[in-house]
């Protein structure tokens, strides 16, 4: 095999790839005496079918697929021989016509590759990197507030007398129809829906209108959608509810004792709290690792500065590009609505690709030096994990994965990075900062993570 560098350009690379016909040749031979023992062919005892029969009936395919294996082979070995790692799998460029004439044998084999290789930097220490992690204490109050959330949940209901009037805490069964300049509008009626007065669960100055309501009432509201809300067709539009009440019932009492919390599988109340405490603690401490990854994340991003392969940030970008166009799209804004422009917009994305990139590359090569590694339990945990979110298609899934190396490695991925920022963590300096709950949950950018 010959290799030449025919250019370099930054990370870029193209290499000339030659093949002897001869190497070809050998293994088309060693194909086919192996396949001579195994055919049967009319007209010839088993073994006995001539070398140029075979080639004749076979020889074209089996070039074909021995020409695949060969430009894999050679193309590993000749960045393994140049200690060079490519970003991605290397573009293969081979000429139609020498294709046709390499498969039918005595032409070398020649194709050039197009690659980017990854760039070398070396890793900075981590001991001088400080991180504050936020704790957030876990009030009794909290826990008391989320009982009752259960509790809500639970709550009987019974119908009140016939002339009685709607209150807060009344739920209510009604039929609605929203019209916005007195046309009916998608999505914007309902029969027999419950309305539950001073849950807030509908836009504002719903309810509040029906307080005081009778069963069998008819009345027409008027309420206006908020500039924010989710339909844009809709934002900040006045619109009109034609409403019934079919029925007005008052909440029963909640107890929130044993007797309670046996009907919801646990032993007791005590039980119960400590099952909601734990919950509580889950949710705190899966935000404090959120805030604390981004702080690593953030301090590595400032140590480091290098050549980017242009196809992997294009691909980053990319998919950020079409998260943010498929957002804007559901919420109906524009650029203009957020005081930017496209190309502002585009130029801003891209720097967040590029530091996920970065990032990327840097969290590997840390992995890869303390060869930190996903183990088969772990990766098998994250495919269980994954056909769980498709009820009913878990088998599915599961072979989808198994015969896709490609969507097993993007399972991979995120274990392995979760497990070499674990490491990274054990190195930097990390302590407690005591903060509010308010706090521990305000949102970070999470394009920028």
């Amino acid at each position: 095999m010959q290799v030449t560098e025919t250019a370099a350009d930054g990370l870029k690379r193209e290499l000339k790839i030659v093949v002897p016909a001869t190497d070809l040749a050998g293994r088309l031979e060693t194909y086919l005496n192996d396949l001579k023992g195994r055919v049967q062919i009319r007209g010839f005892r088993p073994g006995k079918v001539p070398m140029g029969h075979l080639k004749k009936l076979y020889g074209k395919s089996a070039m074909a697929d021995i020409v695949n294996t060969v430009i894999g082979e050679s193309s590993n070995k000749a960045l393994e021989e140049r200690n060079e790692k490519s970003a991605m799998q290397p573009q293969v460029e081979l000429a139609d016509a020498d294709a046709e004439k390499v498969l039918d044998g005595g032409v070398d084999l020649a194709f050039a590759i197009k690659y980017e290789v990854l760039p070398a930097f070396e890793l900075a220490p981590t001991d001088e990197i400080a991180i504050e992690r936020p704790v957030a204490d876990i009030t009794d109050a909290e826990v008391d507030e989320r009982l009752s959330q259960i509790g809500e949940g639970a709550r009987s209901y019974e119908e009140k007398a016939e002339d009685a009037v709607a209150e807060e805490g009344d739920r209510l069964t009604i039929s609605y129809l929203g019209k916005l300049d007195g046309e009916p509008f998608e999505g914007g009626a309902d029969d027999k829906a419950y309305l539950f007065l001073g849950q807030k669960r509908f836009i504002p100055g719903f309810e509040e209108q029906l307080v005081g309501a009778k069963k069998g009432d008819k009345k027409v509201i008027e309420v206006t959608f908020p500039a924010e809300y989710q339909a844009p067709h809709l934002a900040g539009k006045p619109a009109t509810f034609d409403i019934e009440v079919f029925e007005i019932a008052a909440p029963g009492e909640l107890k929130l004792d044993d007797d309670w919390a046996k009907t919801l599988g646990m032993d007791s109340l005590e039980a119960l709290k400590g099952a909601v405490r734990t919950q509580i603690e889950s949710q705190y401490g899966f935000q404090t690792r959120q805030k604390v990854k981004r702080q690593l994340l953030d301090a590595l991003d400032k140590q480091y500065s290098f050549e980017l392969p242009p196809t992997l940030v294009e691909q980053e970008f990319d998919i950020i590009w079409r998260q943010v166009a498929a957002e804007m799209e559901r919420s109906g804004k524009t650029f203009a609505d957020e005081d930017t422009t496209e190309e502002k917009a585009r130029e801003e994305y891209r720097k967040i690709a590029e530091r996920r990139v970065r990032l990327g590359l840097v969290l590997s090569k840390f992995g890869e030096a303390n060869k930190v590694q996903v183990t088969e339990q772990e990766l098998q945990r994250a495919l269980i994990e994954r056909a769980r979110q498709f009820p009913g298609q878990e088998r599915a899934v599961f072979d989808y994965y198994r015969k896709d190396p490609n969507a097993l490695a993007s399972l991979q991925a995120p274990v392995f990075e979760e497990k070499v920022v674990d490491f990274l963590l054990a190195s930097v300096k990390v302590t407690d900062k005591t903060v509010s709950k308010d706090e521990l949950f305000t949102e970070d950018d999470e394009l920028a993570a």
